[in-house]
């Protein structure tokens, strides 16, 4: 693989999972009280030009 492909993958999924996070975190804070609850989460990536839906679940523990 290129450095250009493997330089483009790593900042693609870097802005994923910062801006993933933070989206959550302020979605957290938005809730109010999350202490003790639990949230089913759903990531989907799709790709214009490849035929691709990748999708990822899991649970996201509230924050006290």
């Amino acid at each position: 693989m290129s450095d250009a492909y493997n330089m483009s993958m790593r900042k693609f999924l870097k802005q994923v999972g910062v801006t993933s996070q933070q989206a959550i975190e302020n979605a957290l804070r938005s809730a109010g009280e999350t202490e003790g609850r639990s949230f089913e989460a759903k990531m989907v990536l799709t790709i214009d030009g490849l035929d691709i839906e990748h999708v990822v679940t899991g649970t996201i523990e509230g924050q006290s």
